[in-house]
């Protein structure tokens, strides 16, 4: 059976711990094959983002071309764009891809700082009409409108339940007809969440490209977080990340 290609498009993490990081360590626990085209390079850890690096919009859509003319692509992963000419030429390039898109509007970073300006979302929108699901956490989805605002653009919608309160965290798949699936967890109480965001979505990108339905896509990202959660090795002095190289070791006897 031929390993599925995800590409991922978005931000690179100096930490390790979000970002195209994030999603090549998913990718490559889920049994994936990761490629990537670089949107920003970020000096980061587990307090702040420092500083940010746009790479130039051509060399982002050389980055998309150069991967799916040769090696091919069956599902995509976007995280971070970093600006509203990187978010159109991403749509532009991915026009013609017909493969399943998960689509992370990242505009808050763990850490609290910005990474999306109003210019930013107001591009994501073309993304939008053409990803398959879009994975907001609460304050992502407040900016880009609400749930009938994302859901009107046609795509599925997750709506995370991290930023929420309470004992139990409850995520929720959407799609334009209505709720299609719950998933509910215990709260961890825990600070080490950096990059759950990124890796929920790159392992959901990874089953729709190994040919999942949506729903089992859904629930088996959610688990993978889950367990990265309970795996992470406590590193750092803020947000720590996660153990995405602890999965492995769980998976099967969760």
């Amino acid at each position: 059976m031929a390993i599925a290609r995800i590409l991922c498009i978005g931000g690179s993490d100096s930490g390790g711990g979000a970002g195209i990081q994030a999603d090549v360590k998913t990718i490559t626990m889920l049994g994936g094959y990761a490629m990537t085209a670089i949107t920003a390079v970020t000096a980061q850890n587990t307090v702040a983002v420092s500083a940010t690096h746009r790479v130039p919009v051509d060399m982002v859509r050389a980055q998309i071309a150069a991967v799916a003319s040769d090696i091919g692509v069956d599902a995509i992963k976007i995280g971070m764009l970093g600006s509203a000419d990187a978010a159109a030429a991403v749509a532009d390039e991915l026009a013609a891809l017909d493969v399943p898109i998960v689509f992370d509007p990242v505009m808050v970073a763990t850490s609290g700082a910005t990474l999306a300006d109003q210019a930013t979302v107001r591009a994501m929108e073309r993304l939008m009409r053409i990803a398959s699901l879009v994975t907001p956490n609460f304050p992502e989805l407040e900016a880009l409108g609400g749930r009938d605002a994302v859901l009107a653009h046609g795509c599925h919608l997750l709506v995370k339940g991290g930023h929420g309160e309470g004992a139990v965290v409850v995520d929720e798949l959407w799609s334009p007809r209505g709720l299609l699936q719950t998933a509910e967890g215990k709260r961890f109480d825990t600070s080490d969440t950096h990059g759950t965001g990124c890796t929920l979505a790159s392992a959901i990108a990874c089953r729709l490209g190994q040919g999942m339905p949506i729903t089992q896509a859904f629930s088996d990202g959610v688990r993978f977080v889950r367990l990265a959660l309970i795996e992470a090795p406590g590193l750092g002095a803020g947000h720590g990340p996660m153990g995405h190289h602890a999965v492995r070791d769980f998976w099967d006897d969760e």
